[in-house]
C-alpha cells in the first residue's frame, strides 16, 4: 500500500471564520484565479471533483465546476492551529495542532531586536547587515543588492510570516558559508518562537538578480512526533519530495529528496511511483512554486498555469498507483494572487483522496487539517495519533 500526498503550495479555497483577525475577509485563492482567467481550467482536478469540494462552502468555480460523478472523494479542511504559514499548515496536516502561534517580527524598519542583531553579527563575522524589515525577496535583492556586494553584509529580510531570512549573492558567500549563518540565525531564533530560517541564495550581475534554486528552510523543533515519525515507528516507509524535509527537521523520513521547484518535484515523484512499493510507504511531496513564484508576486495567470501543470501531471501518477493506492491532494494555506498585499491568507484547504478502485464519497468541511493524518493512520491500519477524526 501506497499514499502520496501532493501540497499545492497556498491553493487554498476560502476564507475560514476567523479569517477577520488576520486582515483576509473576502481572500479566495482558487475562485478568484477562476474568476479571472475565465476559461476552462484543471481537467484532471475538476473531474476529480475540485468544483465539489468548492460548493460545500458555497462558492462554484466558473472553469472548474463541479461534476455529478467525482472520480475522487472530495471535501475542504478548516485550519485549527493559528496562523497561516506553511510550517503550521504541514505540521498540522502532519498532526501537530499548535496552541499558540509562531512569532512574527514587526513589518516596519527595524524589524529585528538589536540583541539578535547584535548576536549574529558577532557569531557570524559579517560586520553587520542591510535590510531588517519585511519585505518582498526579489524586491529587496534588487533594492539592496549592489549595497550587499559592496559591503559583504548580508541582507536580513522579514514578512508576514514568522521568518528569519537571510539572502547572500553567491559571488561573496559560497551556499556553505550561507548555510551556516543560517545555523546560526536558527539557533538564536529559537528562544523568540520563529518559525522558520531561510537561506535566500541568489546570483545575477547588478540589474539581473535571480534567486537561485539552493533555498533551504530551518524550521524550528518539532514539539512532538509528527505523522512521519509515527509512520516510521509502525513499519511504514517515509519519502519527502521538495521541502517536506526542511519543514520537519528530516525527522520520521527514510527518504528525502531536496529537489527545487515544481518540474523536478513532479519528476521525482512519477519515479518514486514508477517502482513498486516493497512495503507501506507514505510519500510527502510539498509543490512550493505556487506560493512562492506566483501567489507572493501576485501572479494570477502564473499561479493557474502552475496548478494546470500539475493538473496535467495527475492522470501519469494515476497509471502508475496498484490498486489501493492512495492519492491526495490539498493545500497548507492560502496566498490569493488577487488579494491586497503580497503574504498568505487564512482560507479553508481542498481535500481530494482518490482510492484506487476505492469508494468516492463527500469528505464534508473538515474541522482540522489534522483529520487528513488520522484518515492516513486508518489507510495504513497503525494507531491513530492524539489529535484528528478520520474520514475513512
Amino acid at each position: 500500500m501506497r499514499a502520496t500526498v501532493l501540497v499545492i503550495d497556498s491553493f487554498g479555497m476560502g476564507e475560514l471564520p476567523d479569517a477577520r483577525a488576520y486582515g483576509d475577509v473576502g481572500s479566495n485563492t482558487a475562485l478568484h484565479i477562476c474568476e479571472h482567467m475565465n476559461q476552462p481550467l484543471w481537467p484532471t482536478m475538476k473531474a476529480m471533483g475540485l468544483g465539489n469540494a468548492s460548493e460545500l462552502l458555497g462558492n462554484p468555480l466558473p472553469g472548474c465546476e463541479s461534476v455529478p460523478s467525482p472520480e475522487a472523494s472530495f471535501g475542504v479542511m478548516k485550519e485549527t492551529s493559528p496562523g497561516k504559514d506553511t510550517t503550521t499548515g504541514h505540521w498540522e496536516m502532519a498532526g501537530i495542532v499548535l496552541d499558540k502561534a509562531f512569532s512574527q517580527f514587526p513589518k516596519d524598519f527595524p524589524s529585528f531586536p538589536d540583541s539578535l542583531v547584535k548576536e549574529f553579527v558577532s557569531r557570524t563575522g559579517c560586520g553587520g547587515i542591510l535590510g531588517n524589515k519585511a519585505a518582498s525577496g526579489t524586491e529587496i535583492i534588487e533594492e539592496l543588492g549592489e549595497e550587499h556586494l559592496k559591503t559583504g553584509f548580508p541582507i536580513c529580510y522579514t514578512s508576514a510570516d514568522s521568518v528569519f531570512q537571510i539572502a547572500c549573492h553567491m559571488e561573496k558567500y559560497t551556499i556553505e558559508e550561507l548555510y551556516k549563518m543560517c545555523e546560526i540565525g536558527r539557533e538564536l531564533c529559537d528562544p523568540l518562537a520563529v518559525g522558520r530560517v531561510i537561506a535566500r541564495p541568489f546570483d545575477g550581475p547588478v540589474g539581473g538578480f535571480f534567486r537561485t534554486k539552493e533555498r533551504h528552510d530551518y524550521s524550528i523543533a518539532l514539539p512532538e512526533d509528527s505523522l512521519l515519525d509515527h509512520l516510521q515507528k509502525n513499519s511504514v516507509k517515509t519519502v519527502a519530495v521538495g521541502k517536506i524535509g526542511s519543514i520537519f527537521n528530516e525527522s520520521g523520513i527514510d527518504e528525502s529528496f531536496h529537489d527545487a521547484g515544481n518540474p523536478a518535484c513532479l519528476k521525482r515523484t512519477e519515479e518514486i511511483l514508477g517502482v513498486a512499493a516493497e512495503k507501506n510507504e507514505f510519500v510527502f511531496v510539498n509543490l512550493v512554486d505556487t506560493d512562492m513564484i506566483f501567489g507572493h508576486r501576485r501572479d494570477i495567470k502564473g499561479y493557474a498555469d502552475a496548478v494546470s501543470s500539475i493538473d496535467a501531471r495527475i492522470p501519469r501518477f494515476i497509471d502508475l498507483m496498484a490498486k489501493g493506492d492512495v492519492l491526495i491532494i490539498t493545500g497548507d494555506h492560502g496566498c490569493d494572487p488577487s488579494f491586497q498585499g503580497t503574504d498568505h491568507t487564512r482560507e479553508h484547504v481542498p481535500v481530494l483522496w482518490y482510492e484506487k478502485g476505492g469508494e468516492v464519497y463527500s469528505l464534508g468541511i473538515r474541522e482540522s487539517f489534522a483529520d487528513l493524518s488520522a484518515s492516513l493512520c486508518s489507510y495504513f491500519s497503525v494507531p491513530p495519533m492524539r489529535k484528528g477524526c478520520s474520514f475513512k
